[in-house]
């Protein structure tokens, strides 16, 4: 499975596969025991584990790399968290695979929520291809040149005179209109 495949969606708990598309959304499977198929809608908000980024110091880094991250150090014999593991001891770990992150934008929350779709993923992502993909991807980006940017002084528009107001024009009130009867 890849992870362009998982999706999250909101108010409804756990990760889910995409099994197919239709005309009014997806359909999607529970990635739990039960493997419950269901139709998603065009109102609900559904969030592709793919596009999602962590914000840090420096800008944001995609969640691909932050579960890379999570699963090398799982190889390496780190113990993972679990969501109810304290908040303390969460963060910590949080912090040896992402040292920078920005603390104040990413909340608790969202950190709870990466450690429980890690422990989901755990068994069911291809991580090698994830890995090669995360490479290839490194690897294609060119490098960014730094270019000075001229600043000039921004124009200003002249400004706009009101056309003057006729005798003959009717001015709408706040009042409410009289109606009939009693």
């Amino acid at each position: 499975m890849e992870l362009n495949d998982v999706v999250s969606v909101a108010g409804i708990g756990g990760l889910h596969r995409i099994v197919g598309r239709r005309a009014t959304g997806l359909i999607l499977e529970t990635l739990d025991a039960q493997a419950k198929r269901f139709p998603s809608n065009l109102s609900q908000k559904i969030s592709i584990l793919e596009d999602i980024s962590i914000y840090t110091i420096d800008g944001e880094v995609r969640l691909r790399e932050v579960l890379l991250s999570i699963h090398e150090k799982d190889l390496a014999g780190a113990s993972i968290p679990s969501k109810k593991d304290s908040e303390n001891v969460i963060r910590a770990f949080v912090e040896e695979v992402l040292p920078n992150y920005d603390k104040e934008r990413v909340y608790i929350s969202d950190l709870k929520k990466l450690v429980q779709w890690y422990g989901i993923l755990k068994d069911r992502l291809d991580w090698e291809a994830l890995a090669k993909e995360d490479e290839s991807e490194e690897s294609d980006k060119p490098k960014a040149e730094v270019k000075e940017k001229k600043t000039e002084p921004k124009k200003t528009a002249p400004k706009k005179t009101a056309a003057p107001k006729s005798a003959n024009v009717k001015m709408k009130t706040n009042t409410p209109r009289k109606t009939g009867g009693a």
